[in-house]
């Protein structure tokens, strides 16, 4: 089986390309970062020594907080004897308030220098962008317990690449867990410890060790709203998050192999609701086994139907709702934050509209934001909120870019 750790048309690295982007040092605010007030206003530092994120759309500001976990039904053949399957997550949830709470950098500090040292420029690692996070702020509770939504990240990736969707879904009333699948991510533990991909064969890295992560985030999800707290370090946890979750109304998403990921996880756990891949290749070891009948959509760039046997495999075993949409001139990364990030570098850099494209794609970058704010959250809104709306009945003069795919 193999998978893409790439996120161009071109052979340039994930890590490469952020390398190039965090040189560049600065920040251009991007046209589609409007939002409310308290997310202009989320930077710590003056915006022009930092790249940006858009903020979120939503009516909430955003809280978050990460949590070290440790499945002990899995143990950790790489680290030996007695050890097992370690991981870091973050939660992220629709905030009472958050005046008096920092905000969260988009990677932990160390991962962060980490990062960049693999891409060559560890002179580089104060540069990165922050969140609309704020750690620690009082979750929002209303009459109803927050719908939740699982993360998974790609290949050689970590789990902040799709912030910008994450915090969007936040802001509009849902608790969003992303995961940091060790030993294919860039992460730090509460201890210092900074994880780094490793290249092993042996290393549980593939779509289904993944899947099992997300589901083992499931099993947390349930703790944490059955009032328990499943940080092994007893971590004190945000006022009001346990017992806010809603175990009930739980779906997933991913990107790249998470997006396979998510595909797996959704077909072996009913308790996923609803799946979403973010241009997922649906290679799957072993191959799929059964149908799937709850709601499940794909948002396609490289990885269609029509190019790979793989993806259309996987439709044609989707027996519930189902949806396929491509944004026209997409590339793999336009789901997620680097749309948001390299049309800064190329105004700093001077590079002409080709080098642009060659890294994200023909897409325009203010529409590729808007359309992984929508989307995702136009597919939960109907399947786990069951708030029926119109964006995923067809083309939308929204989204000209958006084509439905049958």
């Amino acid at each position: 089986m193999t998978t893409t750790p790439f996120i161009s048309r071109k052979t340039m690295t994930r890590r490469s390309m952020l390398g190039a982007a965090l040189a560049a040092g600065a920040a251009v605010p991007l046209a589609a970062a409007a939002g409310p007030a308290w997310a202009a206003q989320a930077a710590p530092v003056p915006v022009a020594t930092r790249l940006v994120l858009p903020g979120p759309t939503g009516p909430y500001p955003v809280g978050t907080v990460q949590l070290h976990l440790v499945d002990r039904s899995r143990p950790d053949v790489i680290a030996g004897h007695g050890h097992f399957r370690e991981l870091m997550a973050t939660v992220w949830y629709p905030a009472r308030n958050v005046e008096r709470y920092p905000v969260a950098p988009w990677m932990p500090a160390g991962a962060f220098q980490a990062f960049v040292a693999d891409a060559g420029f560890s002179d580089l690692a104060s540069l990165g962008p922050f969140t609309a996070g704020h750690v620690g702020a009082p979750v929002r509770r209303s009459g109803r317990r927050l719908p939740v939504v699982v993360f998974s990240h790609g290949a050689h990736s970590h789990q902040g690449d799709h912030t910008v969707m994450v915090q969007e879904l936040a802001s509009h009333g849902y608790a969003v867990v992303t995961v940091a699948h060790q030993y294919d991510t860039y992460t730090e533990f509460p201890d210092g410890r900074i994880a780094v991909p490793l290249y092993d064969r042996k290393a549980p890295t593939l779509p289904g060790d993944f899947a099992a992560d997300l589901r083992f985030l499931l099993d947390c999800v349930e703790q944490l709203a059955a009032g328990c707290n499943p940080d092994v370090d007893h971590k004190e946890l945000p006022a009001g998050l346990l017992g806010s979750l809603d175990p009930r109304r739980m779906g997933a998403v991913g990107w790249s192999k998470g997006g396979t990921a998510t595909a797996c996880a959704t077909l072996a756990d009913g308790r996923i609701g609803a799946g979403l891949s973010l241009d997922g290749p649906m290679q799957m070891n072993p191959p799929l086994a059964g149908d799937l009948d709850r709601p499940f959509m794909m948002m396609s760039a490289e990885f269609t139907r029509a190019t790979h046997p793989e993806a259309a495999a996987f439709w044609s075993h989707l027996r519930g709702w189902r949806l396929n949409i491509q944004a026209q001139g997409a590339a793999h990364i336009s789901y997620g934050d680097n749309e948001a990030l390299f049309p800064q570098v190329a105004k700093l850099r001077g590079w002409s509209g080709q080098q642009l494209q060659d890294v994200i794609g023909t897409l325009d970058p203010d529409e590729a934001v808007k359309i992984q704010q929508a989307y995702p959250l136009a597919f939960f809104d109907e399947h786990l909120r069951h708030r029926r709306g119109h964006l995923l009945d067809g083309p939308s003069p929204a989204f000209p870019a958006v084509a439905y795919l049958t």
